[in-house]
């Protein structure tokens, strides 16, 4: 039985690969980034050459929020660009000095430049299942290399009339295989969203920060006692959402949270901006 079973499943992936080669033949498409014809069978609408082009974060990123352009801070040491990240005197980077985030650390896969804007913008407003399983994949990849131990998995919530419009909260469209992919149980009902986002486009660091406070909560009657939560959303620009959640989160007795995110926001030292935003 049990071979029966591995066969059936061999067979349904083989199927299912050979569906997508056909498709690709008789009805070729374009990547959604660049417009190059796909030349391979696959869901994931971006040709390699796009998906090879996310730009990498450094190995050394700061400990705390996981910047990786600007100088670290140490109570310790000078300011200085040669410092190592990883050493236990340094904590944080200049970005975090002076700020006490809820969340324990945070880590990204990629900046947030280039063309996984736009792939980003894509998963949020197309639904693409697939390159949020994509994604899910690096940040499964992520969460093994930096030693990111959770109990469960938990997306950064939309405020319901959003999702109410879009169908979809894009965060939990990545979280959902995440999960799978880690073996951890997948709880999107731990967080709601109380407050919604403000109409404005563009906020500043202030205002993002206002616009988040006291906007999550747990939902009535959800425990999550002596819980370490992998906390999952697309973008870190200020940390002020992951910080926002985290906080609702460890009041209603989470051990620790620790944050996840497919991009981050790279300030740039020359002008303190982020980039592209």
């Amino acid at each position: 039985m049990a071979d029966d079973s591995h066969f059936g499943k061999q067979l349904g992936l083989w199927l299912g690969a050979a569906s997508d080669a056909l498709v690709s033949v008789f009805y070729p498409a374009g990547c959604q980034l660049c417009d190059q014809l796909l030349t391979r069978a696959g869901r994931v609408p971006i040709c390699d050459h796009c998906l090879a082009s996310f730009p990498a974060l450094p190995a050394s990123v700061c400990e705390i929020c996981g910047a990786p352009s600007a100088a670290p801070f140490s109570s310790h040491a000078q300011p200085s660009l040669s410092l190592d990240y990883s050493s236990p005197a340094v904590r944080g980077c200049f970005q975090c000095h002076g700020r006490t985030y809820s969340f324990d650390r945070a880590r990204s896969y990629a900046a947030y430049e280039g063309r996984l804007i736009r792939a980003i913008v894509l998963l949020k407003f197309e639904r693409i299942e697939p390159l949020a399983t994509w994604f899910a994949m690096r940040l499964a990849a992520v969460a093994k290399q930096q030693g990111l131990h959770a109990d469960v998995v938990v997306p950064v919530p939309l405020h319901r009339q959003r999702e109410k419009e879009r169908g979809y909260n894009q965060a939990g469209l990545i979280a959902r295989p995440l999960a799978r992919r880690l073996c951890l149980p997948y709880r999107a009902v731990l967080l709601t969203r109380t407050k919604p986002r403000p109409d404005k486009h563009i906020l500043t660091m202030a205002e993002r920060w206002e616009s988040v406070r006291g906007a999550f909560a747990t939902r009535p009657g959800i425990q999550v006692d002596n819980l370490c939560v992998l906390l999952i959303d697309d973008v870190l620009t200020t940390g002020a959402t992951l910080d926002a959640c985290a906080r609702a989160l460890l009041q209603a007795g989470a051990k620790s949270v620790i944050g996840l995110t497919i991009a981050r926001a790279v300030k740039h030292p020359a002008n303190g901006s982020d980039a592209l935003h």
